[in-house]
């Protein structure tokens, strides 16, 4: 780790502690050369590999996004929607892989976003799942209405 001061090559590790509730490391450090402290914050790199095979970083923006057009008029507010971003990004690091295919990656909004908002988890499932007839729908509306039924 390079001295952000003198751009020595090399530091000492003086104290880790986890922070973000274990997503990633702090440390203490210190440059032997000018005795400088500073900070580092390690954390896993999230990539995502889309079906063409082309590897990009994890970005929670694109998670809000794709859940914000599900919920296009719908009362959910944008707080609701970064919470849901966070809750993927949790999940799939959670998981313990630093590439996640990008099925999974829509495989972890469902959850929150049924929780969410029901009829925003039918729109984007009706287009994550490929549905193609109004018997997929019905199947889906069934079960989420049996789930509900159980929690009451």
């Amino acid at each position: 780790m390079y001295c952000p001061y003198c751009h020595h090559t090399d530091s000492r590790v003086l104290d880790s502690r986890v922070a973000d509730d274990g997503l990633s490391i702090r440390r203490r450090r210190q440059c032997p050369v000018c005795e400088r402290r500073f900070t580092t914050i390690e954390q896993m790199q999230l990539s995502v590999v889309k079906r063409s095979g082309v590897v990009e970083p994890f970005d929670r923006a694109k998670v809000v996004a794709g859940a914000r057009s599900a919920c296009k008029g719908r009362p959910v507010s944008d707080a609701d929607l970064i919470r849901l971003g966070q809750l993927v990004e949790e999940t799939l690091r959670a998981a313990g892989s630093c590439e996640v295919p990008s099925e999974d990656v829509g495989v972890a909004i469902l959850k929150p976003l049924s929780d969410l908002d029901p009829i925003a988890y039918l729109r984007f499932a009706s287009v994550y799942r490929h549905w193609e007839t109004l018997d997929d729908f019905d199947a889906e509306i069934a079960r989420l209405r049996v789930d509900a039924a159980a929690i009451s």
